[in-house]
């Protein structure tokens, strides 16, 4: 019998039986979160989305979805289809083009945080992504400001 590491105080321990990709609803939950992120970027952070690679103005591409998608499910624990068709993720190397600052960052995280919430996403589970998020855009800072 497998037992879920969830701790007396409500926060969320993940393992390899219970990753955030299973809690957030598998693929087509974190297809959906992808989703809702860059629905979110759209509509509140357009210098943000000039940024990315757009079919139409103001519409980030669907690659750029994919892409995201792929890389995601396998960040939070899933499938490692992102690393069998793009290798390894190299996050700080693939937006290195990007200058990429803390307001930058805090558009991301603010995009971020709507996704979740318009995915109902809470307790121990939301409190670990948020904190798992932030210190990853963090970390793909690279330029002051």
């Amino acid at each position: 019998m497998t037992t879920l590491r969830t701790p007396g105080d409500g926060s969320f321990v993940p393992t390899s039986e219970d990753p955030p990709y299973l809690r957030l609803g598998g693929v087509e939950g974190v297809t959906a979160l992808v989703e809702a992120f860059y629905d979110a970027m759209e509509a509140h952070e357009p210098e943000l989305t000039a940024l990315h690679r757009c079919d139409a103005p103001g519409r980030v591409s669907r690659q750029s979805r994919d892409h995201f998608a792929s890389f995601l499910v396998y960040w939070l624990g899933g499938p490692a289809a992102y690393l069998e068709t793009r290798g390894h993720p190299r996050l700080r190397m693939r937006h290195g083009h990007v200058a990429v600052n803390e307001a930058m960052r805090d558009a991301w995280l603010r995009s971020m945080q709507r996704a979740l919430d318009g995915r109902g996403v809470d307790g121990g589970v939301r409190r670990y992504l948020d904190q798992r998020f932030a210190e990853v855009a963090d970390f793909l800072r690279n330029t002051g400001g």
